[in-house]
């Protein structure tokens, strides 16, 4: 059993789905694991990963209409320090995932056609957002 590690930094420039798929690809393809699991976990609390349809721009965009419509931002709520986004953006993290597991099949990560791994940025304002990829397996 062979196991690595490693982080990404995704940089946003404001609310929206980042594909990383390829940049955790190259990760998991250096690892020369063949078959295993993968995690990624993204270390903050203000931003979430989701594996969704890369094919069609419009679905990144709904997912984000949807969840600016559910968690909207504004004064109603006592989080207010880092400013008026943020505790929707903590809402918008809770109905997502903070890590998301996926298996490795013949050294590659085993997505669908049409998948694609993204960091989902919850906040207004531009951040670097760290990924923390593991990865055991055979």
């Amino acid at each position: 059993m062979k196991q690595a590690s490693h982080t990404i930094t995704v940089p946003t420039r404001g609310p929206g789905l980042y594909e990383c798929t390829d940049a955790v690809a190259a990760f998991v393809r250096g690892a020369e694991i063949a078959d295993g699991l993968l995690t990624c976990f993204v270390r903050h609390t203000s931003a979430s990963l989701l594996i969704q349809e890369n094919a069609d721009p419009d679905v990144q965009k709904d997912l984000q209409d949807f969840f600016a419509w559910l968690a909207k931002s504004g004064p109603r709520f006592r989080h207010t320090a880092e400013g008026p986004d943020d505790m929707p953006s903590h809402i918008r993290s809770a109905l997502t995932q903070t890590s998301i597991g996926m298996p490795l099949h013949k050294g590659r990560l085993a997505l669908g056609t049409w998948q694609g791994i993204y960091l989902f940025e919850h906040r207004d304002a531009p951040h670097r957002r760290e990924i923390v990829l593991q990865v055991i397996g055979d």
